[in-house]
């Protein structure tokens, strides 16, 4: 009889390299090599099997926002809530934790977010906004008649039609932004704004339109801000009005793109989405998977750039990615069809609000609080910037941005012209040299070139000057390093 259970003494590389199949990885790099294994995590720092201690500039992936030093604390609420309960579910039924987590998140969520429906992650998280914009205009198209309403009796506009749709009329395309990452199910990954990693799975989820992100760096040098600002609106109405404001049931964006290189607004630009989702009456949802939770210097991205949004999608720093737990938060206008008698949102997810998951997520933002870390963030954020611009004397950084904890560094081949690597060039730099030189060093962070070459450096909420010099020393060695390979 054949068995696949572990071995007694169980040799980690070769049952990595033979049994476990890793997440975005190009497997055969690891034939006849060593995979990374991390073993141990305190605060800022990690270590792996062979002892060796990397600082982890990225937080796990954006999510282990309180660090690395909490483990006895959340064992001891997941033990406690693994001895009184150690799974029911919230389908037609409630359980304490889920209900204290759903209240404490309300308290801290900005404007009428109130209500929270439990999911797993981040892409399921995505996933069931989408869901819910869609069945949202139907739920509320069967409680009234809607009437096109024109002026003076002019021809209905296509904003007349959009408020106008006919009762139970059908909405289901989204719109998100070009390089935007939302997540890998089919939905969210329909929404991404990546085509490489959209393409192996098409066809896709219809119907997603992409509009232009908030990437300023490529713009003129001497376009003004509030120029940047009509152009990207302009191009989101347009894009609106092209797909028929009547049939878009969602338009989803993070606070501050991720993909791409940690993507500010300009000022005035969430003004400008609110007031154009409101003009076509379409939901607005703000993506705050990785911006939750003090990543940007404020409990949420949606509280520090008043983007008001009716739904929110929540996931990594709501629990610092100590249990596998995300929600989306619907406004109350959004929960209000859903309140009839015979109304019901048609979905589920069978580990959403899970005892053990919502205790430790308690735990995590009762931590958050006492320790003050969204506070820490607020209080550091412009040293820590400060420190890394320190990196724009090398020849090879075109580019800090970001803001809070959240930051990308652009990589050009031009400070002047601003030009960029190609593709065959990115692949050298950046998986070939600066990825294993980084971990070589011991700095955690991500190469990334999902649109122009940047390195993503995103460390947990605890973070101080000490890490903030050790980035920047390690990052700024190993750049310079790079710019000699480039130029010779």
């Amino acid at each position: 009889m054949t068995t696949t259970a572990p071995e007694q003494t169980l040799d980690l590389q070769r049952a990595a390299r033979e049994h476990l199949w890793l997440h975005f990885t190009r497997m055969g790099a690891y034939e006849g090599a060593d995979v990374p294994i991390i073993v141990r995590g305190d605060g800022c720092y990690l270590e792996d099997i062979n002892g060796k201690r990397y600082l982890d500039a990225l937080a796990g992936l954006f999510s282990v926002n309180i660090g690395s030093g909490y483990g006895e604390e959340m064992g001891e609420a997941a033990a406690a809530q693994m001895r009184e309960l150690p799974f029911y579910t919230n389908w037609s039924y409630a359980h304490p934790r889920a209900i204290e987590l759903a209240s404490e998140v309300a308290s801290l969520t900005p404007g009428d977010l109130n209500r929270l429906f439990f999911v797993s992650g981040g892409s399921e998280a995505v996933e069931s906004a989408w869901k819910l914009a869609r069945q949202y205009y139907s739920a509320r198209g069967d409680q009234r008649a809607r009437a096109i309403v024109t002026s003076l009796g002019d021809p209905p506009t296509r904003v007349d039609e959009a408020r106008a749709a006919p009762t139970g009329g059908r909405r289901w395309k989204a719109i998100s932004r070009n390089i935007a990452y939302h997540g890998t199910t089919m939905g969210a990954l329909s929404i991404n704004g990546i085509a490489a990693i959209r393409a192996p799975f098409e066809p896709l989820v219809p119907e997603v339109l992409h509009v232009r992100n908030t990437n300023r760096f490529h713009r003129p040098p001497e376009e003004p801000e509030e120029q940047f600002t009509k152009f990207l609106l302009d191009d989101l109405e347009e894009t609106i009005e092209a797909g028929g404001p009547e049939t878009i049931c969602m338009v989803i964006m993070e606070p501050v793109q991720n993909a791409g290189g940690a993507f500010t607004p300009p000022e005035g630009y969430w003004r400008g989405v609110r007031e154009l989702c409101d003009r076509y009456d379409i939901l607005l949802c703000a993506d705050e998977v990785i911006t939750g939770f003090g990543r940007v210097g404020a409990w949420f991205g949606s509280e520090r750039y008043d983007i008001r949004p009716d739904l929110m999608t929540i996931a990594k720093g709501l629990s610092s990615s100590y249990a596998a737990i995300g929600a989306v938060v619907a406004s109350d206008r959004v929960m209000e069809p859903f309140m009839g008698d015979t109304s019901m949102y048609a979905h589920g997810i069978t580990f959403g609000g899970h005892p053990v998951m919502s205790a430790i997520a308690l735990k995590n933002i009762e931590i958050m609080k006492r320790d003050r870390i969204v506070e820490n963030v607020a209080d550091q954020q412009d040293t820590f910037r400060a420190t890394l611009e320190q990196l724009l004397d090398l020849p090879i950084v075109g580019d800090v941005r970001g803001t809070g904890y959240f930051y990308a560094v652009e990589l050009v081949k031009d400070k002047d012209t601003r030009e960029s690597f190609d593709h065959e060039e990115c692949e050298t730099l950046l998986r070939d040299f600066l990825s294993p030189r980084l971990f070589e060093r011991g700095l955690i962070c991500r190469a990334d070139d999902r649109g122009d070459p940047v390195v993503q450096i995103s460390p947990p909420l605890i973070a101080g000057q000490e890490e903030f010099d050790q980035i920047v020393s390690i990052l700024g060695d190993v750049l310079a390093e790079a710019w000699t390979r480039v130029r010779t």
